[in-house]
Formats: structure tokens, sequence, C-alpha cells
């Protein structure tokens, strides 16, 4: 078992070893996972022009990958309910590590690191109590499990750092699963998703929507850097209800919710796939809908693009990334205005990942 004299020991035992980059890798803007043509999957590092720069394969579909902000590695997570997570070194093309989840757990796709990327956490399923739990790994001992809290919620899907690079964002969206039923939702009307911050010593808040919303699944985040949280939801009710799917978020007030007006509301189907904050704008995304919708983070739209299949989402200078399940990366200014930026024979999976 892990001690902290140990933890302490190898932390001084990585400072005294050489360093490898992201520049070792090719300084990659994003991170994405992809099928690609021939059926496979890879998680490929990406230009901010949309080239790739690497390209490293994976032995099954993947969801997210959490970049180490230094080294240049990257935990690839599969769908949930996955029992286990890839360590990948992107700089070699090979796999570096295993994470598998302690007995009776399973992880829901999505991590973050803390601490300057000592620390590895993950969103997981305690599967017989059906409680949400994050667990700690230490990336300098070989990803060595450490600890675990209580993520406050049921079904914490992704995780994000906060700008003090220990607390987390936790979207706990709120929806039960068991492995034995796969993706199935077994508690929709006893929903109650809500964000959570917490650190290693647990949950410090948590705020929920009103209770007429509670079928809005928290699902996806994104952080600026003054700390401002971006949630995107998954509506558990009828499409035509035209809910909000986006929330802003500062700790200690009430949340804000953004909507885009009834009819696009309608034509996004229920469902945001992806959410990215980038300046004073913040996007989200929607494959069923074949939408983006840009808001400004005073809560007014700013523009609206169609596009089939797009969900993955990302900050870039001036505005965003977006990809889509067809292959294509494409550049959004503040506007949603779009300029494409590559095009490849394979269909990118959920998100990309920003470096740096």
């Amino acid at each position: 078992m892990t001690t902290r004299r140990t933890f302490m020991a190898s932390l001084l035992a990585a400072a005294a070893a050489p360093k490898l980059t992201w520049a070792e890798a090719g300084s990659p803007a994003y991170l994405g996972a992809a099928r690609e043509a021939d059926g496979g999957f890879a998680l490929f590092g990406l230009s901010a022009e949309g080239a790739d720069l690497f390209r490293v394969p994976l032995p099954g579909r993947g969801h997210a990958a959490a970049a180490h902000p230094v080294r240049p590695e990257a935990v690839a997570f599969a769908r949930r309910p996955g029992t286990f997570a890839l360590v990948i070194d992107c700089a070699r093309g090979r796999l570096a590590a295993r994470l598998d989840a302690p007995e009776g757990r399973h992880f829901y796709g999505h991590g973050a690191f803390l601490h300057g990327g000592e620390v590895l956490a993950t969103t997981e399923n305690h599967i017989e109590s059906g409680e949400g739990r994050i667990g700690f790994w230490a990336a300098s001992e070989g990803y060595a499990r450490i600890g675990e809290v209580a993520s406050g919620g049921i079904g914490p899907h992704e995780v994000r750092t906060m700008p003090d690079d220990r607390t987390l964002a936790v979207a706990n969206g709120g929806i039960l699963t068991r492995p034995e039923t796969g993706r199935d939702k077994l508690n929709i009307p006893q929903m109650a998703p809500n964000l959570a911050y917490a650190g290693e010593g647990g949950v410090q808040e948590t705020v929920s929507l009103d209770p007429d919303l509670h079928l809005d699944s928290i699902r996806h985040l994104a952080v600026s850097a003054e700390g401002r949280v971006a949630f995107a939801m998954q509506w558990q009710g009828e499409a035509m209800d035209g809910v909000p799917l986006l929330g802003l978020h500062l700790r200690g007030e009430a949340p804000q919710l953004l909507e885009a007006g009834f009819a696009e509301q309608v034509a996004m189907e229920g469902y945001a796939g992806s959410v990215a904050i980038s300046g004073d704008r913040v996007a989200i995304t929607s494959p069923r809908g074949g939408r983006v919708h840009v808001f400004g983070l005073d809560g007014a739209l700013a523009g609206i693009l169609r596009r089939s299949d797009v969900c993955g989402i990302a900050p870039a200078a001036g505005g965003f990334v977006a990809s889509d399940g067809l292959g294509g990366l494409l550049s959004l200014d503040a506007a949603a205005a779009v300029r494409p930026l590559a095009h490849a024979a394979r269909s990118w999976d959920n998100h990309l990942v920003a470096l740096g």
C-alpha cells in the first residue's frame, strides 16, 4: 500500500529524473480519439491547424483523455462502464501503464490531473451502492491508487480541475447504471443531478437545479481561468420540451442557465455532447441536433453553426475548434462562423482535449 513517506520519496525521485515534455510529441494543441476507416481505433495528437502530429492505436473505442500538464502522457478512458484506462506515452507511441478500477468500481470515461500533474482524479461508480466516487492515483508512482472520496451524487461523469490546481468540479449526472444492465438508465424518475466541488478531503459545495429540471443530467464541464464553470446537460424527458442544456456557475452564486430560443433548443434534441470556454465565449455541441451554440459569458446568444454529427469542441485563439463524426475538424470564430481545418477518413469521438 502506498504511504505518505513512499509517495513523497517518489516525488523527490521523479523531480531528479530527466523530464520529457509535450515538445517531444510534436507540441500538440489537441488530443482526439477516433475510429479509423478500417474499423480500428486510435488516439491522435493534433496541431492548432488540425494536422496529425502523432497516432497511437487503442484497443477499443475511446471516450475522452486526460492530458498530463507537463509530460507527454495521456490517460485514455473507454466509454462507461469501463473498468480500465490506459496511460499512453505519446512521445514514444507506447503504453506506459494501465489503471484497473478497484473491485466493485467502474470508470465513467473522464479524469483530470491535480497538483501539477502529480495526482490523477477519475470519476467512478461504487457499483453496490450506486454512489459516485472520485479516485486518486499517484502519477509519479506508476499511477498507484492512493485514495478516493465521495463525488457528492450519482453518476459522476466529467471532472475538471479548478484554477487552484487542487479542487475539482464534478458533473454528477444523477443517472444510476449498473454493469450488468450496460448503459440502461435505472432511476430516471428519481434523478437528482448536481454540480459538486471536491478536493482530496471530500465534497466542499454542491449546486442543484430547480426541481422541475431534475431530468437535466449534468454531464460535461469547462472551466475558465477565473474559475467560472460551464456545464452541459442531457435532458432525460421529451426532446420537444426544449429545456436549457447549458449552465454557468461561480462558486457561492446561483447557477445561470443559457438558452438559444425555443426552436433552437428543440432542435438540439435534448442533448449537449461537449462544452468549451474560450475568452468571453462558451459553446456547446449537439451531435443529435447537428448544432453548435455559442454564447457570451453574459448569457447572450452569439452564433449558431449547423453541422451534422458535430460533438467535440475545444478553445482556440479567437474562438473554438470542433470535430465531427464525418472526419472533419473545423475552426469557429466568436460568432460561430466556420472555416474548415482538416478532413480525414476517420470518425472523431465525443471530445477534443486542449493542451496548455
